[in-house]
């Protein structure tokens, strides 16, 4: 297979990778938390959030089946009130992050999305520039700006996961039960595909491999006449 062909598969391969990682910064649904049902035929407050804003669904609840374990499925019918996180501003917080550590965490969150984000730009600019004739060079750039796109990926997903770890575990949180959704599976899709197309463009851009020995034999020979 030529080689630009592959540099289009990859490049299309790339493009489903910044797409699953471009749904997972902006959309809401990285886990769901569920806080304990304390009685039944009453409402209980269910949350999804993202890197940006905490949705809580009130959910009713009739079933004695349900008394003492997590509120939910948050698939439920029940209202909906989002709230978007101040995370560089002061003032205050969500009840989620009653702990200050459980921020930090969220905000490193983003911010290595952004990292993330920024870096599939500037590899999609090379990527481009790279079709052009004689511009091959331009791809080993490009490959890591994506591979470094998706190590930021996979350390966002670590950092929340951590976060969402702590928020279970302290006792300063109502959270009893948690569960990670799709915008989640995005991010760690988009890891996937950005990190593997990276290291491919990057082992296109390495130098051909002689076929056989006597490729670089005839080819030194050419270079001593």
């Amino acid at each position: 297979m030529h080689k630009r062909t592959k540099v289009k598969i990859t490049f299309f391969v790339i493009l489903v990778g910044m797409a699953s990682m471009f749904t997972a910064v902006v959309t809401d649904h990285w886990a769901v938390l569920s806080p304990r049902v304390e009685q039944v035929n009453a409402t209980c407050e269910a949350a999804h959030f993202g890197l940006w804003r905490l949705c809580k669904k009130a959910i009713y609840i009739s079933e004695a089946d349900y008394n003492g374990k997590g509120c939910g499925p948050i698939s439920l019918p029940g209202a909906e009130n989002c709230t978007y996180f101040k995370h560089f501003t002061p003032g205050d917080e969500s009840e989620i992050f009653e702990v200050k550590t459980q921020k930090e965490y969220n905000i490193s969150a983003a911010a290595i999305a952004i990292f993330s984000l920024a870096f599939m730009i500037l590899g999609t600019l090379c990527l481009m520039c790279s079709f052009k004739k004689g511009n091959d060079y331009i791809l080993k750039p490009a490959g890591m700006f994506f591979a470094f796109a998706g190590l930021c990926a996979v350390i966002s997903v670590e950092v929340m996961r951590q976060s969402v770890k702590r928020m279970i575990e302290s006792e300063d949180t109502i959270w009893i039960d948690y569960s990670y959704s799709w915008s989640f599976a995005c991010a760690c899709a988009g890891f996937c595909l950005l990190f593997l197309s990276g290291l491919g463009l990057l082992l296109l851009s390495m130098p051909r491999m002689p076929q056989n020995p006597w490729e670089s034999c005839m080819d030194a020979e050419h270079e001593v006449e």
